[in-house]
């Protein structure tokens, strides 16, 4: 593996690049607030003639990711495109257009809270109340913050007795909620994979998501695109799977293995080991998001 090049912010390396897919949980904001710096960034992104693309793993569609944005003070004037894995599933149910989800009946059963519902309201599905009355479960997460995969063992056996296919709308495995570290749908997903159960995953680090992306931002040459994410498994994954260079935000979730303070670069030794045991290659380093 190549050098991992350690940035203090993207205006050094910015003009090798006509567009940025940025991360949101971890990179823009921490579930409650921006981070500090970040509306800065994304107005010198866009100042710069820079296409900006976010692309979020959040169990909903655009449309919801879109409002709580505004709501944090990111407005709709400071990027150009977002996409969702929520997004992603919902075409996926819609359509039915692969051989995975034609086969899935009409009955589906919900694991995650009600504010998630619109990967599947309004489409032809019946949502019924218990595994036992499933065709198969949309999984998109905990309900409440600071639940843990034990709450949901009996709700995953029950779908996995019925052999109940499951539709993973996020594939993260653990989110920062401010200073809280919460688990995410793809920790449920991972356990369900390893009762036996058959998921199909929506969003990061799958190649789908990625040519949605490309395909909004018009930019034909993948060199000149700059993915930045807080993920080793799923943002550095994807982006590597897509040819695209990559930026790991450091003071994310893999804050407590790399150590540090929030905006101080991390031990280059630290970071190079994360990486290779991870089988993911980060083209840079960056503290946090900021120009």
């Amino acid at each position: 593996m190549t050098d991992i090049v350690q940035l203090s912010g993207i205006a050094s390396v910015i003009d090798r690049y006509d567009g940025v897919i940025l991360d949101l949980w971890g990179v823009l904001h921490d579930g409650e607030r921006p981070y500090p710096g970040v509306p800065e960034c994304l107005d010198r992104l866009r100042a710069a003639g820079k296409v900006i693309c976010l692309l979020s793993n959040a169990p909903r569609r655009t449309g919801g990711v879109i409002a709580k944005l505004d709501g944090m003070g990111i407005g709709r004037e400071r990027y150009h495109h977002v996409m969702t894995s929520g997004e992603a599933a919902y075409d996926a149910l819609r359509d039915r257009d692969d051989p995975w989800h034609a086969a899935l009946g009409r009955r589906l059963y919900h694991i995650g809270p009600d504010r998630d519902m619109d990967v599947y309201e309004g489409l032809d599905y019946t949502l019924v109340a218990s595994p036992d009355e499933a065709d198969f479960v949309v999984n998109t997460g905990i309900v409440d913050f600071g639940e843990s995969l034990s709450v949901y063992e009996p709700a995953l056996e029950a779908c996995r007795r019925r052999d109940l296919p499951m539709v993973c709308a996020n594939p993260d495995l653990i989110v920062m909620v401010g200073e809280q570290m919460v688990i995410c749908a793809g920790t449920l997903a991972q356990r369900y994979e390893a009762m036996g159960g058959d998921v199909f995953w929506h969003g990061k680090p799958h190649a789908p998501v990625y040519d949605r992306c490309l395909s909004l931002m018009g930019i034909k040459d993948k060199r000149r695109i700059l993915a930045v994410g807080d993920s080793l498994r799923t943002d550095v994954a994807g982006a590597n799977a897509a040819g695209l260079d990559v930026a790991l935000v450091t003071f994310g979730i893999h804050r407590e293995e790399l150590g540090g303070a929030w905006g101080e670069a991390v031990d280059p030794g630290k970071l190079a080991v994360a990486a290779a045991a991870s089988g993911h290659q980060p083209t840079y380093g960056l503290p946090s998001l900021r120009w």
